[in-house]
């Protein structure tokens, strides 16, 4: 997998992240350092920590799958786009009051940020990548993009949340199909 194309993943990775932030910071007022370092420091330490985890399970799991390593992880690229695309139709609302960027809600939201990370590390291990470098690009991005997400989100609001969030399953999808050619 060449650089352009890992960064093409970790964006796409990333745009969850931003799109939480966007959510996130849109409920918050007013936006402290506080609230950016917590949620941008989570959300890419739980984008790469997951990542390795799932390029670790994925390794255990190598040897059974033969010449089919790439074909998994197109398949699981393509699925993994498509449930971000379908889950960026649901709204959810908002509790006054409530600041995600504490206590369990943020572990809650860094996890579930981050479990299309664990299936991207998985498909790494399957196609045989050295992990260190992915580990810390798709980290690095998702906090970028988080901390980005949450200047905007505090000035734009709620409504291009759900186009972030769609615009990375399609880059996902496409990543996905390119490695089938």
């Amino acid at each position: 997998m060449d650089n352009l194309t890992l960064l093409g993943v970790a964006v796409a990775l990333g745009m969850d992240a931003f799109a939480v932030a966007l959510a996130v910071s849109s409920g918050l007022s007013p936006v402290t350092f506080r609230h950016l370092f917590r949620l941008t420091w989570h959300f890419g330490l739980f984008q790469s920590l997951m990542t390795f985890l799932g390029w670790l399970g994925g390794k255990s799991i190598l040897h059974m799958f033969g010449g089919m390593n790439e074909w998994i992880a197109s398949g699981l690229l393509i699925l993994i786009g498509l449930k971000m695309f379908k889950e960026s139709w649901n709204t959810e609302k908002r509790i006054e009051g409530f600041d995600p960027t504490r206590g369990w809600s943020l572990v809650f939201l860094s996890v579930a940020t981050s479990l299309d990370a664990l299936a991207v590390g998985i498909s790494f291990s399957l196609i045989r990548i050295n992990i260190l470098f992915p580990v810390v690009a798709i980290g690095v991005i998702a906090l970028v993009m988080t901390l980005v997400g949450m200047k905007v989100g505090h000035h734009v609001g709620k409504s291009l949340g759900k186009w972030a969030e769609r615009a990375g399953a399609v880059v996902l999808v496409i990543i996905g199909l390119e490695m089938l050619i």
